[in-house]
């Protein structure tokens, strides 16, 4: 009998939005589990439990030295070979907000020479402020799991270190191999208005490494389950688009692992 996927949430030391992931995986059709993130150091087999691996947003270790940086470091030394393994079993990978700082400040993405350094990272936004809006996003890969099928977003954003900068030639190379996943994207073609909240190079609001299983994005997609989390819910209501992005990712689940 087929057994349905498994996710593993992980939660602790600062993360925050675990439940409401573990809550969207559950409701794209898996059976998702909050795993604090000393028992998964303590027992890093147990990732090989899991088919899809999420490290949600939050502010890790209270964002010291940078957003992200020490969970970073701690999954790297402790668990740097079991996720690299999890990456090159094919499995999905997602790091939302602070998991997407970790992710990329542990050289665990975009990686895009082996080499599992730092070569991107998402530091203080431009404004200089803590952001707290809805974005309009737009679909590039198509190579990522969690975003096929889909064009244009809007989900909510919230951070102060959200702005993706790197090495021009880093994110050339980045496009030519189709990483970018999303970009923040003008409402209406109207670039007038700010659409970009945090600066970053390239409106880049979301990438992938080279095989698009492992995917970092800024915004959150548990951010946007039901039609009332929406700012216009009573004006004009919106589908819950957050949702396909955790749907997307079982089903990929499902029809090649």
């Amino acid at each position: 009998m087929t057994r349905n996927v498994r996710a593993c949430v992980i939660y602790g030391f600062g993360l925050n939005c675990d439940r409401e992931t573990q809550h969207a995986f559950n409701m794209a059709g898996a059976d998702a589990y909050r795993v604090h993130l000393t028992d998964i150091i303590n027992s890093p087999r147990m990732l090989e439990q899991y088919d899809i691996l999420a490290v949600p947003g939050g502010f890790s270790y209270g964002d010291e030295i940078s957003a992200g940086k020490v969970l970073a470091v701690k999954m790297k030394k402790d668990l740097g070979e079991f996720m690299y393994n999890f990456i090159e079993d094919g499995k999905p990978l997602i790091g939302i907000c602070n998991g997407y700082q970790a992710l990329v400040k542990g050289g665990f993405l975009p990686d895009l020479n082996g080499q599992r350094e730092q070569e991107v990272t998402l530091t203080y936004n431009e404004s200089g402020r803590f952001v707290d809006t809805w974005v309009d996003l737009k679909v590039y890969s198509n190579k990522c799991p969690f975003t096929r099928g889909m064009d244009r977003l809007e989900l909510p954003v919230r951070h102060g270190e959200g702005k993706f900068d790197a090495p021009p030639e880093t994110v050339a190379e980045l496009n030519a191999r189709d990483m970018v996943v999303l970009r923040y994207a003008p409402k209406d073609g109207d670039y007038s208005m700010p659409y970009n909240p945090n600066g970053s190079l390239d409106d880049i609001a979301a990438i992938c490494n080279e095989r698009g299983n492992v995917m970092g994005i800024m915004p959150h997609p548990e951010g946007f389950m039901f039609a009332e989390q929406h700012p216009l819910w009573t004006r004009k209501r919106k589908e819950p688009i957050g949702l396909e992005i955790f749907r997307n990712a079982v089903e990929y689940v499902k029809k090649n692992l």
